[in-house]
């Protein structure tokens, strides 16, 4: 009898000390995605115009989906200068549970991302916007999600107009609140991976405040299921999801 007590004390202290472990380790690594800030670039080969996106992370960021891209002054979409890994190849890393754990696996998400699906306006054979594996964004214009802060150097395929607006679309899935909650569309599936929807920030930037930082503004959320690719301007029901980003600033470099 006692020496069963003592195999469950013990049993007990090891379990204590692995959570402590695994506490401290996302702890650190937590901390050290706060100050760290990584460098990515795209279309680096490309002979157009160099911009400058930084990107500061908030206390709510975790594992978030992102798209950059940039539009005329009449709302035509120019070109993606980012997006997201898994969304751009139709692929996550968590995308196939058929062996029982978890491997990467196609899967499409509408709901992610789809104001930048919409406006990117490629339509696959299911009617659905979101690339596949058969027909995925170039490798020049996506990359894995970063967790700390970035700064993103984006080459333009071809020169700019000498007016233009960068648009930035971020997605948290598993971010309920209130009102967005886990059985208010129960029926939707769509709608269960994206919980708050998408947040979309925009800037109008000048060919003549080259060199000049501006700052993105939030201006709407996109669709709940990602049905269409619509902005609604109304933010009174989103908590949390406006805490994924502090600041976001971009500038032409040349």
């Amino acid at each position: 009898m006692l020496r069963n007590k003592i195999l469950l004390l013990v049993l007990l202290i090891s379990i204590s000390l692995v959570l402590i472990h695994l506490q401290q380790s996302c702890s650190s690594t937590k901390i050290i995605a706060e100050y760290r800030t990584d460098t990515i670039y795209t279309n680096a080969s490309a002979t157009g115009n160099l911009l400058e996106f930084k990107f500061r992370r908030g206390p709510e960021h975790n594992y978030p989906l992102m798209a950059v891209w940039i539009e005329d002054t009449a709302g035509n979409y120019i070109q993606t200068l980012y997006v997201a890994e898994s969304i751009a190849k139709g692929v996550f890393s968590y995308g196939d549970k058929s062996t029982g754990k978890w491997m990467p696996g196609p899967m499409r998400r509408p709901a992610a991302l789809p104001v930048w699906a919409h406006k990117r306006n490629v339509k696959e054979a299911d009617g659905l916007y979101v690339p596949t594996q058969e027909n995925p964004i170039p490798d020049a214009y996506t990359g894995a999600t970063p967790q700390a802060h970035f700064v993103l150097l984006a080459t333009t395929d071809k020169e700019l107009p000498q007016y233009f607006y960068v648009w930035f679309e971020i997605n948290q899935t598993w971010d309920w609140n209130s009102y967005w909650t886990n059985n208010k569309y129960p029926d939707d599936t769509e709608y269960k991976t994206s919980c708050q929807p998408a947040l979309i920030y925009r800037v109008l930037l000048s060919m003549d405040e080259t060199g000049q930082p501006k700052q993105m503004q939030l201006i709407g959320h996109s669709h709940y299921s990602g049905r269409d690719g619509s902005v609604n301007p109304d933010l009174s029901t989103i908590t949390t999801a406006k805490e994924i980003t502090e600041t976001i600033v971009v500038r032409i470099v040349n």
